[in-house]
């Protein structure tokens, strides 16, 4: 899995006729990326290691503005997994980081008020005014908005059905028992009992190679 190139706009590798960019940059993006896949196929202990060698290596820049950005990777994969944190990291950064990242914060957790959408990455900027996530091509990137429409309010049914699909899809073990417990709680609230126990076998099964 590789990570949009919306939230990997410092790691851009250089091509063939051009100088190769510089270690810190393959490193960070290398260690990012499977950071971000450990954690949404619910290897903690693994995620928790790459991100930190991700960090380090940007840390190496000097560049606020480049750890947040390292940051926000990291709390983007947990809003698409429904763990909303306040995303602690970048906010310690949030001081100086760019305008589009501090949208993008805000983004993910639900502070979709007079937020502009001009600077938010282009895929995000329907769901600001819709809530719909169908629309979004990128399957991570729709498991975070489905997770961000989710904080804001403003998720729907067939929203919550499309992050259960992405994530069943892409054999991302954690947010889709997120997103399962999320349906399996509807259910409940609907007083649809074999609906909710269908939903639990199958979070059972999910839960099995945990």
């Amino acid at each position: 899995m590789r990570i949009p190139v919306f939230l990997a706009v410092a790691f851009l590798a250089g091509c063939a006729s051009k100088p190769l960019p510089p270690d810190w940059q393959a490193d960070a993006k290398g260690a990012l990326d499977g950071s971000v896949d450990d954690y949404l196929k619910g290897q903690t202990n693994a995620a928790n290691a790459q991100f930190r060698t991700a960090r380090l290596a940007t840390t190496s820049t000097g560049r606020p503005d480049y750890v947040a950005q390292v940051e926000l990777v990291r709390c983007a994969a947990h809003v698409a997994s429904l763990d909303f944190d306040d995303c602690p990291g970048y906010a310690a950064l949030a001081q100086e980081a760019t305008p589009e990242q501090r949208a993008y914060a805000d983004y993910l957790y639900g502070r979709w008020e007079s937020l502009n959408p001009a600077l938010l990455p282009e895929q995000h900027r329907p769901v600001l005014a819709t809530g719909q996530v169908a629309g979004v091509a990128d399957p991570l990137a729709r498991l975070v908005a489905a997770g961000a429409a989710f904080k804001a309010g403003r998720i729907s049914p067939d929203g919550v059905d499309q992050a259960i699909d992405t994530a069943s899809n892409q054999g991302w073990r954690r947010p889709l028992l997120a997103w399962l417990g999320v349906q399996a709680q509807r259910a409940d609230a609907a007083g649809d009992s074999t609906e909710a126990g269908r939903i639990r076998r199958r979070i059972a099964l999910a839960s099995g190679g945990r």
